[in-house]
């Protein structure tokens, strides 16, 4: 089969299967972290020039993590990737991967809260980093400049789920030569045609929806071949960057149902926030595939979805939000996102508690907002869990 023409669906199954001389059916877990060699010359000879299906150490590779790798990057439509511990590992991986002293950095300033400490670890390395507005196209236009190594931001924002014009971004960077990396969490593998939208490098957790059951952490780093393996995972590899062979498998049994997943969590979430739309207990609902959110447009020609996730501001502030979160029979309070289980999050005390006020309410993270990822109970159910609670 020519696997460019398969349905994303079909390429979750199947792309990237490596199969022992057993022809077992399941993706084979190689839980060993080195490789024998049949002589001492033979070994010379592999840290000379790794082969296409030769591995060396686990931190170098691995034939599970390759797996992994491989089908992710064909979902993603890239030439390769490199899977890490978490998804963190895989942002500050790439992003360290490019810098050095003097280096000049772009971002979006609307970040996930561990997004903008890499950030931090930058500038205390000597690298330049400006953070802009990422819905306004002419900060971009002022920011970037000769020398800009790199643009990064998330195309669909943590938690208030602003949308980036990746395109647009992409075309303002590459005019200097920057890449352009996007995590692309929110939008998820499914929904996503960064690639095609000017994306240089994508990068997940794979924790989230990619997993979807709470598992495990990982992520990944997807882009060129020459990106991944000449200037990630140098940096990856000796600085132990490299995810779990047992990860990755779990990562790869996720794949296989993440496509139905997402798209019946998709159709809960919208469902969910066409039917509190307006409700007294809300001074603010956020949810890209309504048309009243500022780039809807966007989202639905950039992802054909509103995706997963809904942040809601509740009347009231933190302690109107307590109440009704600590009153949620059905949804559970955690931290983490994507996964089956219905999670709710109070970001200005956890995932952003580290940013001064100021800089919350300049992101517009209140002490009223909350961020809700849907997962796949029924929508009706979930309605009624937030109804009663609100109510």
């Amino acid at each position: 089969m020519n696997k460019r023409n398969l349905h994303k669906r079909s390429l979750a199954v199947h792309a990237g299967t490596r199969r022992s001389q057993y022809g077992e059916m399941a993706e084979a877990m190689f839980m060993t972290q080195g490789f024998a060699y049949d002589t001492a010359e033979q070994a010379q000879a592999r840290f000379e020039k790794v082969g296409e299906d030769e591995f060396i150490y686990a931190r170098y590779g691995n034939p599970t993590n390759r797996m992994f790798e491989d089908r992710i990057a064909a979902l993603e439509g890239t030439e390769d990737a490199f899977a890490t511990t978490s998804g963190m590992a895989a942002v500050n991986g790439a992003l360290m991967a490019v810098c050095q002293q003097g280096s000049h950095v772009v971002a979006a300033r609307a970040l996930f809260g561990s997004n903008l400490y890499i950030f931090d670890v930058l500038r205390r390395f000597g690298v330049e980093v400006t953070l802009v507005d990422g819905t306004d196209l002419d900060q971009w236009r002022a920011a970037v400049r000769e020398g800009t190594v790199a643009v990064f931001f998330e195309s669909v924002s943590n938690p208030t789920l602003e949308v980036i014009d990746i395109a647009a971004v992409a075309d303002i960077a590459h005019e200097v030569g920057a890449l352009v990396m996007v995590d692309n969490v929110f939008a998820t593998p499914v929904f996503s045609r960064a690639v095609e939208q000017g994306a240089d490098v994508v990068i997940y957790s794979t924790t989230k929806h990619i997993d979807g059951a709470g598992r495990a952490l990982g992520g990944v780093i997807c882009g060129t071949r020459h990106f991944v393996r000449e200037v990630a995972e140098p940096y990856l590899k000796h600085s132990g960057g490299a995810i779990s062979p047992f990860n990755s498998w779990l990562m790869l049994t996720g794949l296989t149902t993440m496509d139905l997943r997402v798209r019946a969590m998709a159709d809960s979430a919208e469902a969910i926030a066409n039917d509190l739309r307006g409700h007294p207990k809300l001074s603010k609902l956020i949810y890209p595939g309504l048309p009243d959110h500022p780039q809807h447009d966007l989202a639905m020609s950039q992802m054909e979805s509103g995706g997963t996730m809904i942040a809601m501001e509740i009347v009231g502030g933190r302690d109107a939000a307590f109440e009704v979160l600590n009153r949620l029979e059905l949804i559970l309070i955690s931290n983490n996102l994507g996964d089956a289980k219905s999670i709710v999050t109070h970001p200005t005390t956890t995932t952003h508690q580290r940013l001064s006020e100021e800089d919350r309410l300049a992101l517009g993270i209140t002490s009223g907002l909350v961020r809700l990822s849907v997962g796949l109970e029924h929508p009706d159910d979930l309605i009624a869990d937030l109804r009663q609670a609100l109510e």
